[in-house]
Parts: structure tokens; C-alpha cells; sequence
């Protein structure tokens, strides 16, 4: 797979001082800090302990870095790539304190983007030949939205809204409180401009029919099945974009592409994430 572009690191910086705040509390690491001497220095291999999509590489390397600038990294592959069991991802070298007390941080994020990518992959390999992307959503970790969202386009999938501001998703509960598509529309297109997208959330064929009388630019369709969905996509007739979702698995993601929408969005995707084993392997100096 070609490279992802990289995060800035000033995005995630805030990220990694924070999950290391939280594992070193007031007392540091008392455990490292009673055994190795101050001068000691290590090197330590990022093994991969199973195979997989690679995502977050420089940031668990940033978090070495983040406790001592001065650490070394030979890179042995970068975030986008399959990866074997057994492949080293990188050598980390520098004080041996340091690379003791960030190990659980760095594998905890390397671990987690990684299962997140490997599970995008293994989705969009299952769509096929068939036009429909794998899409995230907001159902990520608090405060790891940026790293949840970035691993999946390691996977080979696309972002959703990053945030609330992002686009205008018309759903259910604000069809009840406008008291209807119509005025909820109305309103948003009488206070946005013109670069806001705007997508309605249809659960039955009539609301679909309802949503294509107005402007709108995306409909997403909840907990259809793929027979379902393939009505819904020739109705829409391509005048704008149809996103699935709704409880759809691995076992169904393919039929669900096959139905010809453009989308499919999974929530499981990151609030329900199988972490990717990866370990630390250190050799004193």
C-alpha cells in the first residue's frame, strides 16, 4: 500500500503527554528508577507478534522521544504497511530508563492504531471490485479521535465527520424535534453556507422518497438489509451519495458493497477495537 501521510506532531504531542501523565502519576516509575542505574543504556526492537496493518509507528517512537530527545530509531517499516509476525518495525536506542518506563504507553497506541488499520484492511479487501469505501465514525475513544480516525486511512478507509462541525447529519431525533425533514433542512440551509454538506438519516423507503425532494447531498441509510439497500440505490439514482449503516458485520460487508451504495460506515470500527499485538524487545548496552 503506498504511505499515509504522516500526522503533524504537534496535533498528537498533547495526546502522548497526557497518556503519560496518566501511567506516571506523582511517583513515576519506581519500579525502573530502583533497578536501573541513571546511565544505563538499551536498544529495543518493536516487534510486530502478529501479521497486520501498520499504523502509528512514529507516534509510540514519539513517546520515547517525548521523555528524552536524545533517543535513536532505526525505522524498519513505516505506517501503511503489511507486516509479517515476527518483523521488527523499529529500533528504538538511547537511556534505558527511558525506553523501560514508555514501553506500556507506546505499545498501548501502537497497539490499538494498529488493530484499528488491520481490521480496515481486512474490510476493505472484503468490499472488493465493488465502488463502496469503508467509512469511521464518531464512536471513538474520548481524546483518540485523531489517531482512531488517522488509523483507518492507514487501513485503506476514509474519515467521516471528525467533529460536529464538520458536515450537517440529519438524524431521527432532529426530525422530531423540527417537526419534520423539511423544516430541519430548511433551517440548516437558511443558517450554513455553502460549503456544508448536508446528509439525512432514512430508515424505510418513504423517508428515503421524502429526503430526495429536497437539497441535500447524502443519505444515509440505517439498518437496511443489502436487498434493501439495492432498492434504496436506484431510487437515489445516483443524485447524491448513499452511506449504509447500521449492523453491519464482516460476514455481511460484502453483500452490503454489493447493493452498489458508495459507503459504508461502521461504528464497531473504532469503539470496539482488537488490539494488534506488538511487543518491545530490549538488548542492554
Amino acid at each position: 500500500m503506498a504511505q499515509v501521510p504522516p500526522l503533524y506532531r504537534h496535533s498528537y504531542a498533547p495526546i502522548i503527554a497526557r497518556a503519560l501523565d496518566e501511567d506516571f502519576g506523582a511517583a513515576g516509575d519506581i519500579t525502573t528508577d530502583a533497578i536501573v542505574a541513571p546511565e544505563a543504556r538499551a536498544r529495543a526492537a518493536i516487534v510486530a507478534r502478529r501479521d497486520g496493518r501498520l499504523a502509528g509507528l512514529d507516534v509510540a517512537v514519539d513517546v520515547f522521544a517525548t521523555l528524552d530527545p536524545s533517543i535513536t530509531v532505526e525505522h524498519g517499516h513505516r505506517d501503511g504497511d503489511d507486516v509479517a509476525a515476527g518483523a521488527t518495525l523499529a529500533v528504538v536506542a538511547g537511556p534505558a530508563r527511558v525506553l523501560l518506563s514508555g514501553e506500556r504507553t507506546a505499545l498501548n497506541l501502537l497497539g490499538r492504531m494498529s488493530g484499528i488499520a488491520t481490521t480496515t484492511r481486512d474490510l476493505t479487501r472484503a468490499v472488493g471490485n465493488n465502488k463502496a469505501r469503508i467509512v469511521c465514525t464518531r464512536k471513538t475513544a474520548p481524546g483518540l479521535r485523531l489517531l482512531d480516525k488517522y488509523a483507518v486511512r492507514a487501513g485503506g478507509g476514509v474519515n467521516h465527520r471528525f467533529g460536529l462541525g464538520d458536515g450537517v447529519l440529519i438524524k431521527d431525533n432532529h426530525r422530531i424535534m423540527a417537526g419534520g425533514v423539511e423544516p430541519a433542512i430548511e433551517r440548516v440551509r437558511q443558517r450554513l453556507g455553502h460549503m456544508v454538506k448536508v446528509e439525512v438519516e432514512v430508515d424505510t423507503m418513504a423517508e428515503l422518497e421524502e429526503a430526495l425532494g429536497f437539497d441535500i447531498d447524502a443519505v444515509l441509510l440505517d439498518n437496511m438489509a443489502p436487498a434493501l439497500l439495492a432498492e434504496a440505490v436506484a431510487l437515489a439514482g445516483g443524485r447524491v451519495v448513499t452511506e449504509a449503516s447500521g449492523g453491519i458485520t464482516p460476514d455481511t460487508v460484502a453483500d452490503v458493497a454489493a447493493a452498489g451504495v458508495d459507503l459504508i460506515s461502521l461504528g464497531w470500527l473504532t469503539h470496539s477495537v482488537t488490539n494488534w499485538d506488538v511487543g518491545l524487545d530490549f538488548e542492554a548496552q
